[in-house]
């Protein structure tokens, strides 16, 4: 297992601490004199999602984690977990609902993931930054009022609701923001 010092704690780095994997979500580093230095990091737990604020002195000496990633298909939630399957070895895998958290919005049965993995086992899911779904309800534009500024209220097929433009119909495909849960633009045909 690499050893990192508290420099190397850059935003998107994955390490451990006390046992459990942690990546960077925001990093700020102040020298001090005689060579010390102090760094600030916002952390999340790759376990719980927990979001932490730490500080790290001098040559602490952290480990990377050993998380590897593995592309898996979403088969279906059981209300408290979700079953996802490796389409290689056909391994399944199962994560609780809590851990999955906003993220079961985007999730569509058949859809490809990335899973992480901790010491082997499975700890949460990675998405991508946009994601098509199609629009199962939206309200009826009104006769020319069809700009893009103009938003009204959908629901895509995982349930998700948002604002789309007033264009868009029921029936269409649309990419969604994973981050934001936005409307990004409707699916080319």
């Amino acid at each position: 297992m690499a050893r990192l010092s508290i420099t190397d704690l850059k935003k998107g780095t994955l390490f451990q601490w006390e046992g459990e994997p942690y990546r960077v979500v925001d990093y700020s580093q102040k020298v001090m004199g005689r060579g010390g230095s102090i760094v600030n990091v916002r952390i999340k737990s790759l376990v719980d999602g927990k979001v932490l604020e730490k500080t790290f002195k001098g040559n602490e000496q952290l480990s990377s984690a050993d998380v590897s990633n593995q592309t898996v298909q979403y088969l279906y939630s059981d209300g408290n977990r979700f079953h996802f399957m490796n389409d290689e070895t056909f391994e399944q895998f199962e994560i609780p609902s809590e851990i999955i958290g906003d993220n079961a919005r985007y999730l569509k049965e058949g859809s490809p993931v990335t899973l992480q993995l901790f010491n082997d086992q499975p700890i949460t899911i990675e998405l991508s930054k946009s994601i098509p779904l199609k629009v199962v309800y939206t309200e009826t534009a009104v006769k020319g009022d069809t700009t893009s500024s103009i938003l009204k209220d959908a629901e895509v097929e995982t349930g998700l609701k948002l604002k789309v433009p007033a264009f868009i119909k029921t029936g269409d495909i649309i990419k969604i923001d994973t981050r934001t849960g936005t409307y990004l633009e409707r699916q080319k045909d």
